[in-house]
């Protein structure tokens, strides 16, 4: 009973964690809190955004419940946290994979790609082929709008990207 319990609220159970950073793994840390050293796993992206072993930190974290184990995924930001949430409503992605976005893709550039069908760029994510991509996209593409993706300035710049791409693809269809 108390698995299905933690199955059904278990992934909003733990928002955050907020201590000391007292390991940095390749893709996993440890934080403790109260006394306790939590693992968290996270993506490159986020290592790279965390402060130096022995010092406080404040991860946002997504706790998972499966049939083999509990996890905690974490993220530097809250808006890396929600895109994630996003990606594990998509059939076929789970929480590695949904970390895989995150890991070579923010949130802004994830809703660009999402929002102008770019199949290519969501395929940059590891373990995610043409298929999963067009998924995601499909699944995802009517809960975002576009003033998701230019919320911040990494997301005007992924649009740039994006309306460059257009025009090109515009220019050889008129050839």
């Amino acid at each position: 009973m108390f698995s299905c319990i933690l199955k059904k609220f278990g992934e909003n159970m733990i928002s955050y964690i907020k201590g000391t950073l007292e390991r940095r793994g390749e893709n996993d840390i440890i934080v403790e809190a109260g006394g306790i050293g939590y693992r968290i796993f996270v993506s490159p992206a986020t290592l790279a955004k965390l402060p130096q072993t022995g010092e406080a930190v404040q991860i946002f974290t997504y706790f998972s419940v499966k049939e083999d184990g509990m996890s905690l995924y974490g993220f530097a930001a809250r808006e890396e946290q929600e895109m994630f949430e996003k990606l594990l409503l998509v059939n076929g992605v789970g929480p590695k994979g949904a970390l895989g976005f995150l890991s070579v893709l923010n949130p802004s550039e994830i809703v660009m790609a999402i929002l102008s069908d770019d199949v290519k760029t969501l395929s940059k994510a590891p373990g995610v082929g043409r298929k999963t991509a067009q998924r995601v996209i499909l699944d995802l593409k009517d809960k975002f709008k576009t003033e998701d993706a230019v919320s911040s300035s990494r997301g005007r710049q992924a649009l740039r990207k994006a309306l460059a791409a257009v025009m090109r693809n515009l220019k050889r269809l008129m050839l």
